[in-house]
């Protein structure tokens, strides 16, 4: 539904607020437990009408329409985040306060003509979300981190920790992508899409790597669909997002603490009990902390073909990125050995940035090589270079492989893959 600009949806809004405290003195809302909801919409969507009849006859019948429908998200949903979030074109949605919603769309932000009337009205709503995701906010638990029912994260946080009033952060997660559209969508090129396939069908650890919204988790989705059906993979997360459609999936999710601090259960501890599960691999959704180092000890344990993703800005941060994390874990271990566990550990690196205008694109697939006793050495196999940017102010650019070969390429051999040499050769692909 195409919304009125920001001035009239203000009045419609202001005008729905109206006949809604109107209209509660008349329906009892309790009648919804005898009656259900349908029933319950019904009595307020014909009261809704007769009370336009009197108050709204200025107004058009598209107008009427949007008065009654804000009115019913009121009631039965979340307000004016209600029409957002069943936008399927949305991806992000951000509420500033009250009087500023931006929503992002194709890797665009953009500012919405929805509106809260004010901070109590905002706050209203969003104490219902969360109330409904069974957390708490308010002043003693000013922020809350959830997900949604459809799988969306959902952050909020109200003043004093906010000068702005109530913000309110929601993610939302596409449905699961394949190969075909990051191919489709040039986040890589076809040289790479094989080069990954067959990757994650030998076993090679891998590693993603990336900013916030880059895709890391799209992406290691993707890369998930090439794990043979007849294994067993356990996936761990802090908010459940991956989509496996393997048949053998057991997926673990962290707990946070109660109220009164107890009872947490981190990434850690679901890694050291997967463990125990039997599982042929295991999967991360991000490694933010010492769950780090129990990692790579599964990788170098017969745990091949394990994946996850570290927030990182390219592939050699990535590696620094991981050795801070494994000195989280509180182990006395000199820097040279938790190197050595990574060289041996992780066998390709894969990072992928959100660039200009909102494109995502895989920039780098490198594998670790060799370690010389004091620094890993990576061996890189395809790069994006961005040339530009184009008319829409997106950037543009080339994948192209290095021309360097594989040392992993007996894995590959060993799985039954027969990788073309001219896969890695610079001329294989000059225009994408």
């Amino acid at each position: 539904m195409n919304l009125p600009s920001v001035d009239h949806a203000d009045r419609l809004l202001h005008l729905s607020r109206q006949m809604l405290q109107e209209l509660v003195s008349r329906v009892e809302l309790d009648s919804q437990h005898r009656l259900g909801e349908k029933a319950q919409r019904e009595q307020f969507d014909t009261e809704a009408r007769q009370w336009l009849l009197q108050h709204g006859s200025a107004l058009s019948v598209r107008d009427r329409e949007l008065v009654v429908k804000m009115m019913m998200d009121e009631i039965f949903g979340l307000g004016p985040l209600e029409v957002l979030l069943h936008d399927s074109t949305i991806s992000d949605i951000l509420v500033n306060g009250p009087r500023q919603i931006y929503v992002e769309r194709s890797g665009q932000l953009e500012q919405e003509s929805a509106l809260f009337e004010n901070e109590e009205h905002l706050l209203q709503v969003t104490q219902r979300l969360v109330n409904r995701l069974g957390k708490l906010l308010d002043e003693s638990h000013p922020m809350v981190d959830a997900r949604l029912p459809d799988g969306s994260r959902f952050n909020a946080i109200i003043p004093p920790l906010s000068r702005r009033g109530t913000c309110i952060s929601i993610r939302r997660f596409p449905k699961s992508l394949s190969i075909h559209d990051l191919l489709q969508n040039e986040s890589l090129s076809t040289p790479m899409g094989e080069f990954l396939a067959a990757a994650v069908f030998a076993r090679l650890n891998v590693l993603v790597s990336g900013g916030t919204g880059s895709g890391k988790t799209t992406l290691l989705n993707v890369l998930s669909n090439f794990i043979p059906e007849h294994e067993r993979v356990i996936t761990i997360e802090d908010a459940a997002e991956l989509q496996l459609f393997q048949p053998h999936v057991l997926p673990l999710e962290t707990r946070p603490p109660n109220i009164e601090g107890r009872g947490e259960v981190t990434q850690r501890d679901l890694v050291r009990n997967a463990l125990r599960m039997r599982p042929d691999r295991i999967i991360i959704g991000e490694c933010r902390g010492g769950e780090a180092f129990d990692m790579l000890q599964a990788m170098n344990t017969g745990h091949d073909g394990s994946l996850t993703t570290v927030h990182a800005n390219n592939t050699q941060d990535a590696l620094t990125r991981v050795e801070m994390l494994v000195e989280m874990a509180g182990l006395e271990i000199p820097l040279s050995t938790i190197r050595r566990q990574l060289a041996a550990a992780i066998q390709l690196l894969v990072h992928i940035a959100r660039l200009q205008g909102g494109v995502r694109r895989i920039l780098k697939i490198s594998e670790i090589s060799s370690f010389d006793g004091d620094n890993i050495i990576l061996n890189d196999l395809f790069t994006f270079n961005q040339t530009g940017v184009d008319s829409t102010g997106k950037a543009v650019g080339k994948f192209a492989p290095t021309g360097n070969l594989p040392v992993h390429l007996p894995r590959f051999q060993a799985a039954g893959l027969e990788l073309p040499p001219n896969l890695f050769q610079p001329t294989i692909n000059p225009e994408n």
